[in-house]
């Protein structure tokens, strides 16, 4: 399998705190991966270090065998890696197609002619195309800020699908969303990863959500990887149930 991603050795600190520490980690083609652990563990660093939001103090970060380590997040998504993050970041002054159309009009970068730019043809096709795959279709012309949180979650996501990612990072999916939304929103978001054939990684606190959709469960303590493993058999573990779980 091809390696999407690695990181190799990287570092980052925050006074005496540990964010990253000597982290070291692989990830190859079509994975779909959860992150675990508590907070101040370093996981959301991780994905800011990959997209550059953070340079580490030292280290390195590789995307399809090309070192991206310290460049500017642009640069990052330009190259096909994509990423959400807990408070979705969108216009919800627009409605949720408008929405795909800037993203779509971004991807081009035409932003200097955007308005003008929004309503052509093929780009209203590609549009509504990328939003019936998130279950969108009766929903384009709803303001956005109309939309449930789980609504407005699946909608960061496909926006990012605008760019066409090899990678996709999800910072906590299903933050914020109802328990009677998160699994449909996941359902969602997963059948589009595996239709698509992208790569995922998701930081998750909710566990059961972890363990029904991820394939591939790193979890992290004091900025280091700590175990790696499918989720069947790391939630079996004891010792790393009372780590994550806090049971005696």
């Amino acid at each position: 399998m091809d390696v999407v991603l690695e990181a190799v050795g990287l570092a980052k600190s925050f006074g005496a705190v540990k964010a990253a520490d000597d982290l070291s980690v692989r990830i190859s083609s079509g994975q779909i991966v959860g992150i675990v652990g508590p907070n101040g563990s370093g996981k959301t660093t991780f994905l800011n270090l990959v997209t550059g939001y953070l340079s580490p103090a030292r280290g390195q970060i590789y995307y399809l065998g090309k070192e991206i380590t310290g460049l500017h997040p642009r640069q990052v998504t330009r190259l096909g890696v994509a990423r959400s993050f807990q408070v979705p970041q969108l216009y919800t002054s627009l409605t949720v197609l408008e929405n795909m159309l800037v993203a779509l009009v971004i991807r081009s970068g035409r932003q200097g002619d955007c308005w003008r730019a929004l309503r052509t043809r093929a780009r209203l096709a590609e549009a509504r195309r990328l939003l019936e795959k998130f279950g969108f279709g009766d929903e384009s012309g709803q303001v956005v800020r109309t939309l449930p949180e789980g609504g407005r979650k699946l909608l960061d996501v496909a926006l990012s699908f605008a760019l066409g990612p090899r990678l996709l990072l999800l910072d906590e999916p299903t933050s914020g969303v109802s328990a009677a939304e998160k699994f449909r929103v996941m359902d969602t978001l997963i059948g589009v990863i595996r239709e698509s054939g992208v790569t995922s990684v998701f930081v998750e606190h909710d566990m059961d959500v972890v363990q029904r959709y991820a394939e591939r469960v790193l979890v992290f303590s004091e900025g280091r990887i700590i175990a790696d493993d499918p989720p069947g058999a790391l939630f079996a573990d004891p010792i790393v149930r009372r780590y994550i779980l806090g049971e005696e």
